[in-house]
């Protein structure tokens, strides 16, 4: 069960840019189907267990437990699996306090308003979450934000995950408030992979779109001209190619200018010597 992934993940780097997506690029698929598992099976016990949030509860602690084993089992991260369980037992510790079964759907409420304001404000301080993502999966760390035109792409493309998010916040909202429990799980079922794979499609439709078709692709980012954006030294930065203020430094402490210049005892601040260091 382990040679599988392995074959995906070589097909996948060894594609070009042109046949690549960003599903394949960041899976998706069973993640989503994984995080839907608990919440089917906590309405299972709700109706079942004539309306007992225990009985449903119950049911999602299971179900979700089955889940991470078979996730470890299958090669996931740790990491990755810890978190959904604990998500799972967030949903559950939720519904068990209030009472409520809808507030077994607030935890994923409040996390989609959050990423609503994080994926926002990480696209206007010019860091995209989907480029930190892509790039963190590709192993390019931060070389994709010295591509402009790379960066460019992935802020426009972070915007279809920004409407991803507010579109779950507009169907859950409403129905958590007025307690539908059967019409929240049938939103999280439709809005967990069918819209997660829309959105990885329209936003891989942007992101090729952005950028340029003489550009390499995701997988190659290209850095702009002088590199950190930065003027080269000239001639190395060495000194005497600064201005003439710069190569001949001012002399205050005796009348005899031409001595004072060639003598290195009197090379104080601003003189040639340390206006070339600093530059």
């Amino acid at each position: 069960m382990t040679e599988q992934p392995r074959e995906d993940v070589a097909e996948v780097r060894a594609a070009p840019a042109q046949q690549e997506s960003l599903a394949a690029v960041l899976g998706g698929r069973r993640g989503a189907l994984d995080a839907t598992a608990p919440a089917v099976a906590f309405a299972g016990g709700w109706f079942l267990g004539d309306s007992s949030v225990g009985a449903g509860a119950a049911a999602a602690l299971v179900v979700g437990l089955a889940v991470a084993l078979w996730r470890l089992r299958r090669g996931d991260r740790p990491r990755a699996v810890v978190l959904g369980l604990l998500g799972v037992g967030l949903a559950t510790v939720i519904a068990l306090y209030t009472g409520r079964p809808e507030d077994f759907f607030l935890a994923q409420l409040m996390s989609n308003v959050g990423s609503v304001v994080v994926w926002a404000a990480s696209i206007l301080i010019r860091w995209p979450l989907l480029g930190v993502v892509v790039g963190g999966v590709l192993g390019q760390r931060t070389r994709w934000r010295r591509d402009p035109a790379l960066l460019r792409a992935y802020s426009l493309a972070s915007w279809i995950w920004v409407c991803q998010y507010l579109v779950r916040v507009a169907v859950f909202l409403p129905l958590w408030l007025a307690g539908l429990v059967g019409p929240l799980l049938t939103a999280r079922v439709v809005l967990s992979w069918p819209l997660v794979a829309l959105c990885l499609a329209v936003s891989w439709w942007v992101l090729r779109r952005a950028l340029p078709t003489e550009h390499p692709g995701i997988r190659h980012p290209r850095e702009a001209e002088g590199g950190t954006g930065a003027p080269p030294p000239r001639d190395g930065g060495r000194a005497g190619n600064g201005s003439l203020a710069d190569q001949q430094p001012s002399t205050p402490y005796s009348p005899d200018v031409g001595r004072e210049a060639t003598s290195p005892a009197v090379a104080g601040p601003g003189g040639q010597e340390e206006s070339a260091t600093e530059r």
